[in-house]
Order: C-alpha cells, then structure tokens, then sequence
C-alpha cells in the first residue's frame, strides 16, 4: 500500500510517514564530518517510496543543506521540506527574524519555505509573539508558505490561534510514553483544524523487540541522543521494569497480528484523533528503514486495536505537565537531563529599574504604564505586587475575543513581572478577577485553574466594568518570595 497523505493547508500536502533528521546532528557531534552528496543522494530511496517529507530544524547540523543539495540535483518539486526556527530568547527585531528565515532558504536552496514550525522556550516572556506576528508577515511577503508550531502546549496553541496567527500544525511529542497529546491539545486541534505531527514515536527506538529483556542503563550509557533523552521519559514514567512489562504485552499482541511491536507502537500513534502524521529518524547514509517504514499502512487497524493498546500502557505513570513541558520546567525529558545543551540563561521577560533601596518595578511596555503612571510590578523586600493586567502587548489585543485565551495571555504577563522581579509563579499568594461578562467566569476560572490549581493562592472574582474595547478579563496578584 502506498504511504497516504494529508493536507496541512491548500498549499502543503504530507506524507503521513515523515522523515526526522535530527540524527544528523547526532552523527555529527564531536567534530565528525558528514558526507553532503551522499546523504542527499541517500534521500532519493525515501522519496521512491512515497516518504516525500523531510521534518529538519536549523539546529540539527547540516539537515536543512542535505535537503537543498538533494532538491537542486534529485527532487525539485517532489518533496515537501519542514523545518523549524528554534530562537534564542530575549532581545529581538524583526531583522533578527526575517535574518533567520533568509539562512533557512538559502540553506534550502529555496524561495520560500513550505512550513516553518516555530519554537518558544518562555512564554511569559511575551516576545515570542512579536516574532510570530513578523513570521506572519514574511508570510504574506511569500517566504514562508506555512506557519506551524513545535512543542507548544494546547493553553499557548489557542492564545496563538485566537489571536490571528494562521497555525497549520503544531510538533510534539506523542507515544506510548507520553500520552499527554491525547487532552486538551487533541480538543484544541479538532476545533481549530490543526494536525499534529508526533515525534518520539519509537522512543528513540526503545519501543521495539531489540529492548524486550534488556538489562536497565542510566540515560548517559545509551548509545544516541534520542535514546538518553528518551530513557528518561521511561525513568519518569515508573523505571524499566514497567516498561518491560509494556514490551512484554506489546509483544504479544504484535505477534497475533503479525506485525512488529515497532510497526504498533507508531500505527497507534497514527491513529489517533488530530494526529497528521508520524515522524520517524532517518539516520541518512547510516541505516536505511525504508522498507520497514513503508509497511506501516499495510495492516489492518480498529478501534479495538486501540482499546487494546490503551490498556496496556495503564500501568506506565503519566508523563507530567503539559506538552513541551520537558524543554520549559523539571523534569527536563531532554538528552542532557537540563537545557545545558539548549540554552545559557532565560533573559528577563521584562526591564527592571530601581525605586529606591528595597523596592524595584518591572514595566511591561502597554501605553497604559506611562498614561496613567504605574508599574507592571513592584517589589518591596519579599513581596510583589501585580497591577491589574488585560491581554494586552503593546498596542495589540492578544486572545481575540476568546475569554480564556485572554485569561492564560494575562497570567503569562504576571508570571513574566514576577520572574523579572525574582520569583517564580508558585510565590503568588493571592489574586483577583475582574470580568467583564458574567457568563464569561467559567472559561476564566479554567484558565486561572489550570495554572494555579497546584498551588491554590487566596482568590476573588467579580463583575466589573473594564476599560479597553474588547478586554473581557483584568487580573492582578500578589506574591511573597519564600526565603
């Protein structure tokens, strides 16, 4: 049966089975030198196949020039390129972004990208919006053919969506491991027509025979990246015993429908709701699967397959968090076990300036700061105050006329003030609502919820008459930085 496709928009049709290379920047660690020509000609025997798809990002070496030798010399016209713009917080320009699109498509050998997928590592630090919106106008310049999203989580999705940025797709990870993708972030997909693309589907390839009655290793005796990063999905999900007790069972149904516990493990994957397409590593040059990928349709699935699956995996823990949690907050589901190999430091989301001794504001920039003279924040020896904050940045309205999009928008900007001032969203100890429209309080109160529900801070909501064309909530919050 021949690899089916999906369309992400009217300009971009899929392969269902993509083509990960971020293995390349794993062969290429340590100073190794990669043969260009001959992993681009490598590409031609996915392409035969129907894999036509490519998923890269500008930081897995030399993935995107791989793709622009093979488009110049095999494949114009015949393939479809995804890759990713993966920016280093804190100060941006529109410069700076059109700068990072210019590098992809000369990279590509391209005039424009079919679709960019775009990574936020802060989202109280609101830039990342300014640098989507100047995304969107490269867009409309015909740079880009389509925007996508990769590792954002459902709240930060729709915040994205509501506010007018046409998202096509959104990267994750979703897998037998981690089944986080299969809530909120599914619900949010099927209203808004967005695929997910699902990476990590394998685990790195530990959800395979090879690893049924394994001896356990720590992530740092693995072998790649993908499978350090991906042992320590399995330490948090309840350690290897489990895990083996899942291979076990995996096993034994793969068998009865004569298949291979690899083949199940991304054909669930694929079947599930939102769920666009699957992307597996291609290790170009090194080891070619293509055979074995290209079979992933040829067997028969049900729901009852499904079912079957489903209570298989019941006695793994749930990876915590939420999507993209594993690169944002602990526990770091990551090769390194941190953001070491990632990031430096996450700049402050907003300037500080001294009052005086003991006391400092931090200012997010709206034009009511100056206009009326307050400060997005004050701190005075171990409390921070929070002035009342609408789902405004800079002049724009964020969260369209979506009162929980507007709600989530809102306590980003707090928890930016607060980080900028030295705490941390769990330091806040009180807040108050303000709402606009009255049926409007349950949206609000999921979103005030599903953000501070671990921590539970003293709260009081009312009906208020808010100042602004469109502001449906205005929050404030008070914090105390536990010594």
């Amino acid at each position: 049966m021949a690899i089916p496709t999906i369309a992400l928009s009217d300009s971009l049709k899929i392969a269902r089975v993509l083509n990960g290379l971020w293995q390349i920047a794993d062969l290429e660690r340590d100073g190794k030198t990669y043969n260009l020509q001959q992993a681009a000609y490598d590409m031609q025997s996915y392409v035969e196949a129907g894999m036509t798809t490519f998923d890269m990002a500008d930081h897995y070496g030399s993935a995107e020039i791989i793709c622009g030798i093979y488009d110049q010399n095999y494949g114009k016209g015949k393939t479809q390129y995804l890759t990713k713009w993966v920016t280093e917080p804190g100060k941006t320009s529109k410069e700076k972004v059109r700068k990072a699109v210019a590098l992809a498509l000369q990279r590509l050998q391209t005039d424009s990208i079919d679709l960019l997928q775009y990574h936020a590592w802060n989202y109280a630090d609101a830039r990342y919006l300014d640098e989507l919106f100047w995304l969107q106008e490269l867009q409309e310049e015909g740079l880009i053919q389509n925007l996508g999203l990769t590792n954002f989580d459902a709240h930060h999705l729709d915040v994205v969506l509501q506010s007018g940025i046409p998202i096509v797709s959104n990267q994750i990870s979703y897998s037998l491991l981690d089944q986080r993708a299969a809530a909120k972030m599914t619900d949010i997909c099927l209203k808004h027509h967005i695929k997910i693309l699902a990476f990590g589907t394998l685990a790195g390839g530990l959800l395979s025979e090879k690893w049924l009655d394994y001896p356990d290793q720590m992530p740092e005796e693995m072998e790649t990246w993908s499978q350090m990063k991906y042992k320590r999905y399995i330490d948090v999900a309840g350690g290897w015993t489990p895990f083996q007790k899942v291979l076990q069972n995996l096993k034994t149904l793969a068998d009865q429908k004569q298949i291979s516990l690899a083949h199940l493990a991304t054909r669930y994957i694929a079947e599930q709701p939102a769920v666009g397409g699957v992307i597996i590593g291609a290790r170009l040059g090194h080891s070619n699967r293509v055979a074995q990928n290209k079979q992933l349709f040829d067997f028969e699935w049900s729901p009852e397959d499904s079912q079957k699956v489903q209570k298989i995996i019941q006695v793994l823990e749930p990876i915590p968090g939420n999507c993209g949690d594993e690169y944002r907050k602990p526990p770091f589901l990551t090769a390194a076990g941190d953001l070491s190999d990632h990031l430096e430091q996450l700049p402050s989301p907003y300037p500080v300036l001294p009052i005086h001794e003991g006391r400092s504001k931090a200012l997010s920039g709206t034009i009511w700061e100056d206009l009326a003279g307050f400060s997005r924040a004050t701190r005075i020896g171990d409390r921070i105050l929070v002035s009342g904050t609408t789902a405004t940045h800079g002049n724009q309205r964020i969260g369209g006329d979506d009162p929980e999009a507007q709600a989530h928008f809102i306590i980003d900007k707090i928890e930016g003030a607060i980080q900028s001032l030295g705490g941390k969203i769990e330091d806040v100890v009180r807040t108050r609502i303000y709402i606009h429209n009255m049926d409007d309080w349950e949206p609000v109160s999921r979103a005030h919820g599903s953000r501070f529900g671990h921590i539970q801070p003293a709260n009081t909501m009312v009906q208020a008459g808010l100042i602004g064309e469109g502001y449906l909530v205005e929050i404030e919050a008070e914090a105390v930085i536990s010594s």
